[in-house]
């Protein structure tokens, strides 16, 4: 094993009170001090936004839906992924179940698919099942990106009053829960500001929730300027936590009605070199380490939480053959897996993912390996570990020996926190949370918060929605509510919905004059909620074991970098799809393929990454001097070892691509503007450079042209010195 670096970091208590005048709990629980305090807000009609910033671990989701299970009140929940979704019903119902409310809190769950084949099946259109879903529920736990396109006016026929379906929901349900909301970027940011204005300008005062352990002063300081009268549970400000020292310490602390949150955790750094395959490579090599963790500590349970899913479904069989011998299951949770593997992974001795359950899905494990990109992803993934004390099996209880996590970081990091003079941290040094995590934000990574978006691009989405206020069906009722719309969204955004309006104007007419059609691609891209892929192809999984889990999207780089594949035309795929669900009787949603470059077999994952770049038949120069987001038509792919990449050059070069063209190799723009690791840059290549050994141009497509937009004009200045991340 290479050298590590372990420190140990204490475990946390979380204050309770006294439960609150009103309040039921089930017998013998009782109230952290954020959750009541929560309560408290909520309750108080002189505060309309609330952030709880309370550790992972401490009860953030109870807080949130502590009212409703007091009956007589009713909430919408926004998780970012399905998985966290599935995740939170299941502990919502269970809270029903201890809670027992004279009126029983019905819940329900909504993801696109669900609505798209509850629709079908039901023979609705979508904003029939929407209404019958959503009436007469007190809890819905759906997804921002519906919210977000329910206000947009995108489920509805022409025709409709634009208010036909918010116009009810948001007077239904009295509070908005937005989980996990640290994830998100300046776009979706911008969209919750919009959506949350016009509910405030067309609604009585509702009430706003945000989740999170780390609050984007952004958001915060943009409700503010709007008038929004916001207040920050915080528990770490208000000495609500303690990192005791001894175990005389924590029984101290419980018997003065302190609850564990988190548990004290053995931390080994393991410096890596940054390249792609290190820490598969790292894994590989030390796997004896990850079964001599089972054997010594029988009853472990497992994560390890890389940045790639090639690499995961690389490791998965790997780490299969390793450990069924000794009667130990391993699972798989990424974007790519199917959702019967999803759920059941959760329930392995070992589950290998991605991001997929990095965010807020609620671990029961004891051992963790962990890749991160940053700061926040760093704090984000070992906040998985030492939420709890042990698991349930076969009706028995299995204690947790020990808790272990190891950290696959660069070796800069490690430099920075250990090796430099004075360093924040020694080897085998125990701190506590709060001092670790404010160390790690400094050393590490910090990646950009894009805070120029705001005002070159948020109101955008501002002006379709001052736009359909004016719709004749409902012009005279809003009357007002536009008015205020408006001016509210101007404050927030610095800038006026006129200039927008000639903004998208303008936009249009270049789409006109390029294509020849009617439309508007870079306005659709900056209305949405998390941007249009135009490179999302259509795969049919040949590795897939359950059958209608093996109709899967993925962007066309991650295809030519990492996976094997053979061409399948869109007729057949459907066709396919079709036959399948028939045969095995269960409905397979079919509308996320509507738009997809291309359909394909995937066969197998490729050991090395392939190379391959983008190009242009004509001269980029004039397009990446023009510093803006534009439309190009007839960009290709060159891979000179793939057969089948004729077949998707002459559909690309067709498609028009919202995209920005800077004159900086893709590495140098990454390092420069502090990119995150998965914002879609690539390189380019014109005919002038097309075989330079790299290539001179980047090109990044949808919200990220958008977010680039923002930024690149620090390429202009004069000298181009590189600012190292």
């Amino acid at each position: 094993m290479s050298e590590s670096y372990k420190i140990t970091l204490k475990p946390v208590y979380s204050q309770t009170v006294p439960t609150p005048d009103g309040v039921k709990l089930p017998k013998n629980w009782s109230l952290s001090w954020h959750q009541a305090a929560t309560l408290e807000v909520l309750r108080d009609p002189n505060i309309d936004v609330v952030f709880n910033t309370a550790m992972a671990g401490d009860g953030k989701s109870l807080a949130a839906y502590l009212e409703v299970l007091q009956g007589e009140f009713s909430a919408i929940g926004l998780y970012p992924t399905n998985e966290l979704a599935r995740d939170q019903e299941t502990q919502i119902k269970g809270y029903v179940e201890e809670f027992q409310p004279r009126d029983k809190p019905r819940v329900v769950r909504l993801s696109g698919a669900d609505l798209e084949i509850y629709a079908e099946n039901e023979g609705l259109k979508k904003s029939a099942a929407i209404a019958t879903l959503t009436s007469q529920r007190e809890a819905l736990l759906t997804n921002p990106d519906i919210f977000h396109y329910l206000h947009r006016g995108a489920y509805i026929i022409h025709g409709d009053s634009p208010d036909k379906l918010w116009g009810r929901i948001d007077k239904d349900f009295d509070l908005f829960i937005f989980d996990e909301f640290h994830i998100f970027a300046a776009p979706q940011i911008a969209s919750v500001i919009n959506t949350m204005l016009l509910i405030r300008c067309t609604n009585r005062r509702k009430k706003f929730l945000f989740l999170s352990a780390t609050p984007d002063k952004n958001l915060i300081s943009k409700l503010e300027t709007a008038g929004f009268r916001c207040r920050e549970i915080n528990p770490q400000e208000q000495n609500k936590y303690q990192f005791p020292d001894t175990p005389q310490q924590e029984q101290q602390l419980r018997s003065q009605g302190w609850r564990q949150v988190a548990r004290a955790i053995s931390l080994n750094f393991i410096p890596l070199e940054p390249t792609f395959k290190a820490s598969e490579i790292w894994l590989k090599e030390n796997s004896n380490l990850i079964l001599n963790q089972f054997q010594q500590y029988p009853g472990s349970k497992g994560a390890i939480i890389l940045n790639s899913i090639a690499a995961v479904k690389r490791l998965t069989p790997f780490f299969q053959e390793i450990l069924q011998p000794y009667g130990l299951r391993v699972g798989e949770n990424t974007g790519l897996s199917g959702k019967a593997e999803k759920e059941q992974s959760l329930a392995a001795d070992l589950v290998i993912g991605t991001s997929t359950i990095d965010v807020g899905v609620d671990f029961k494990i004891n051992f963790l390996i962990f890749e991160s990109s940053d700061a926040g992803n760093f704090i984000q993934r070992l906040g998985r570990l030492g939420r709890h004390d042990g698991y349930e099996k076969n009706g028995q209880q299995i204690k947790f020996e020990n808790f272990t996590a190891y950290a696959l970081v660069p070796n800069f990091l490690v430099e920075r926190l250990f090796q430099v003079e004075s360093p924040p941290l020694t080897v085998n040094c125990i701190c506590d949370r709060m001092f670790f995590q404010s160390t790690i934000k400094e050393q590490y990574r910090q990646i950009n918060d894009f805070h120029g978006y705001y005002r070159r691009w948020g109101a955008v989405q501002s002006f379709w929605l001052y736009y359909q206020l004016s719709d004749r069906t409902i012009k005279q009722q809003y009357a007002q509510s536009r008015e205020q719309f408006q001016a509210a969204c101007e404050e927030v955004f610095e800038t006026s919905l006129k200039f927008i309006a000639g903004r998208i104007q303008g936009w249009a007419k270049d789409w006109q004059a390029l294509s020849g059609k009617s439309g508007n691609p870079i306005a659709e891209d900056a209305a949405s909620f998390r941007g249009s892929s135009p490179l999302q192809c259509g795969l049919y999984d040949l590795m897939e074991v359950n059958e209608a889990d093996r109709f899967k999207i993925y962007d066309l780089p991650g295809i030519l970098s990492n996976v094997e594949i053979e061409m399948w035309t869109e007729a057949a795929f459907i066709r396919t799809l079709k036959e399948t669900a028939q045969r095995i009787g269960q409905p397979i949603a079919k509308g996320r393929f509507a738009h997809c470059l291309a359909f394909m077999k995937l066969r197998s994952y490729r050991e090395e990454r392939l190379n391959w770049k983008f190009t242009y038949s004509g001269d980029l120069q004039a397009i990446g001097d023009a510093w803006k987001v534009q439309v190009l038509k007839g960009i290709e792919i060159w891979q000179p070892e793939n057969y089948w990449i004729g077949e998707i050059n002459k559909r690309l070069k067709k498609e028009g691509l919202v995209c920005y063209v800077i004159r900086r190799p893709v590495a140098q723009v990454r390092m420069r503007l502090r990119l995150p690791m998965h914002f879609q840059i690539y390189p380019i290549s014109d005919r002038y450079s097309f075989h330079d050994a790299t290539a001179p141009y980047a090109i990044a497509f949808g919200h990220s042209a958008l977010l680039l937009d923002t930024l690149a004009y620090t390429f202009k200045s004069k000298g181009d010195e590189i600012w190292v991340a």
